[in-house]
């Protein structure tokens, strides 16, 4: 059975952070076992952060895969770490690779690949993409499924 007991956040009516440095990231212990490392996908795809000079929102299809070592992320405590971006200014490559640089400190992986796919602002979709290395060898890494973008053509 997996040791929640330092869990603060599952299972509990927390309000969302005010900010990305203020959410805390929770994890729960992880066993590998033997053969190729699991690979562990987290998909956003309503991620909402607001542009630091206008103040307008921005939205994007965030995609986490992550090859766990000995920690998971709780994912109640990753979404309310995604939510508190809404109220948090900065550009799409700061929100996406602070995002991936988090879950690292958190849980320290084996490997792990972030891609920010971001709706068009002012004409131009931005797609921030950034990986901590070579993914492990022999893991399955499916493709993320997010279609470029292609406006109404």
């Amino acid at each position: 059975m997996t040791d929640t007991k330092n869990l603060t956040q599952l299972g509990s009516n927390v309000e969302a952070p005010q900010n990305p440095e203020a959410a805390v990231l929770e994890t729960v212990p992880f066993s590998r076992g033997d053969g190729p490392p699991a690979i562990v996908r987290f998909t956003c795809p309503e991620f909402t952060s607001l542009c630091p000079v206008t103040g307008q929102p921005d939205f994007a299809h965030i995609v986490i895969d992550y090859a766990p070592d000995t920690l998971l992320v709780e994912s109640k405590s990753l979404k309310l770490f995604m939510t508190s971006f809404r109220n948090h200014g900065a550009f799409h490559e700061e929100c996406t690779v602070m995002i991936g640089r988090r879950i690292i400190a958190a849980t320290k992986p084996l490997w792990l690949r972030i891609g920010g796919y971001w709706y068009p602002r002012g004409g131009i979709p931005i797609d921030v993409f950034w990986q901590t290395g070579a993914p492990p060898q022999g893991a399955w890494l499916p493709d993320t499924g997010v279609a470029p973008y292609r406006g109404r053509g």
